[in-house]
């Protein structure tokens, strides 16, 4: 119901169209960021987080899932287990600060970045969360835990890959589209390590890319950046296996 809560706000909210009005034109690192116009097909960009969402709802505890389940363990089998989606899920964020330490183009200065993603992730994971406490799925496997539906991590994957696609989509399309390799890996490796079904991985998928969408189209209204006019200032988060920490820089 949540899910359907969301894709409901998001086509209610998404009628009105913006004119080509610029975003805020932005400088990171001595670089400025490109002007973008709003004007595009909002229906279009959608479909994919709706018909994910859908999809996943009416083949959760189907017969085919658990049969592709069992397969895909035959497959790798039994003992197979990678934890290499712990850290697949956050390889977009690292793009992307890479991205503007190297001064490469991007839609936003690194401080409206770090606010969509906050943003995105406190509504994505909220609804992931809430969604697990209410549906009580238990994971494949036969084990005890409740809480597949959906996965977590895949919805973490699929939010920041989304953000990273919003942020360079239009100035460097490789470097967008590459978080989504790192969000499939995540999602797919979920399925392989036991963890979730495959309707797990679509609702979460769905999830974190409306979450990003709506965070985007609502992001004029939450214009405000200290960090504007300082030139030369470069942020990016730290995390490694010991301790998390951030990467701040000032050029004079």
């Amino acid at each position: 119901m949540l899910s359907l809560v969301l894709i409901a706000l998001c086509i209610n909210t998404v009628s009105a169209q913006f004119t080509e009005a610029p975003i805020t034109n932005s400088d990171f690192a001595n670089t400025n960021q490109t002007e973008f116009t709003t004007k595009k097909s909002v229906s279009t960009k959608r479909i994919l987080p709706v018909a994910l969402i859908t999809t996943g709802i009416l083949l959760s505890a189907s017969s085919f899932e658990k049969s592709l389940q069992k397969d895909l363990r035959r497959l790798v089998g039994n003992d197979f287990y990678l934890n290499m989606d712990d850290y697949t899920r956050y390889a977009p964020v690292v793009e992307m600060y890479s991205a503007d330490i190297l001064g490469v183009k991007s839609r936003n200065h690194w401080f409206d970045q770090t606010k969509n993603l906050v943003l995105a992730s406190a509504i994505s994971n909220g609804v992931s969360t809430l969604l697990k406490k209410e549906i009580y799925k238990p994971r494949p496997g036969g084990s005890t835990n409740v809480n597949s539906f959906p996965s977590g991590h895949t919805t973490t994957a699929f939010t920041t890959a989304t953000v990273l696609f919003e942020e360079f989509k239009d100035t460097n399309p490789l470097l967008a589209y590459s978080g989504y390799i790192f969000a499939a890996t995540t999602g797919s490796l979920r399925m392989l390590n036991n963890m979730h079904y495959l309707s797990d991985v679509l609702v979460g998928a769905g999830i974190g890319i409306l979450s990003v969408k709506l965070v985007y189209h609502f992001e004029h209204l939450i214009a405000w950046n200290p960090f504007k006019k300082i030139d030369g200032l470069a942020f990016a988060p730290q995390v490694n296996m010991d301790s998390v920490g951030f990467y701040l820089s000032r050029r004079f």
